[in-house]
């Protein structure tokens, strides 16, 4: 599904269908899943959302594989007892409401070289840790289809944090 993603950016066939959504349901359906993983590993996983709704209009299966990717890297990274925070707030950014999540963890980090090319497709930062190298790259995609920019702060050793900031408004095909 990854690879076909990919072809439908590339070849400018990926198109937004936005919605307007209470996100913090969808943000939490995302986090319980993760959450029977993170009690197996050990992993301290808490949401921190001082947001009782967030209506936004966003592409939702666009925002869920968002979600999903960084929680997954962060549980990939991570080891035991270890921890992973997910952080929603509500920013202004060049005057437009967005919203801001924050995926951080206390995993192995990345060095400065790998910071430069996370976001490259099938980049993989060793060979441990297994997938395809396609997961950050989509982040980026998915992200700038919504107007949206992606950053990241890691030091090795000490973990990664990945900070999402997406317009509360967006253009594109209305679902």
């Amino acid at each position: 599904n990854q690879i076909l993603d990919f072809r439908k950016i590339q070849n400018d066939k990926m198109k937004v269908l936005v919605e307007q959504v209470d996100v913090i349901p969808l943000i939490l359906k995302i986090y319980g899943n993760f959450v029977p993983m993170a009690h197996t590993h050990r992993i301290d996983f808490r949401l921190i959302c001082p947001l009782d709704t967030f209506v936004m209009y966003t592409d939702v299966d666009k925002l869920e594989k968002i979600l999903f990717n960084l929680l997954s890297n962060a549980f990939k990274f991570t080891p035991e007892k270890g921890e992973i925070k997910v952080v929603l707030s509500r920013i202004e950014k060049d005057g437009q409401p967005c919203l801001c999540m924050e995926v951080s963890d206390t995993g192995i980090g990345m060095s400065e070289e790998h910071i430069h090319h996370v976001f490259e497709r099938f980049y993989q930062i060793d060979a441990q840790h297994t997938g395809s190298g396609l997961g950050l790259a989509l982040v980026e995609a998915f992200v700038q289809l919504h107007k949206g920019t992606v950053r990241v702060e890691s030091e090795k050793g000490k973990g990664t944090c990945f900070r999402v900031v997406l317009p509360m408004k967006q253009e594109g095909e209305v679902k």
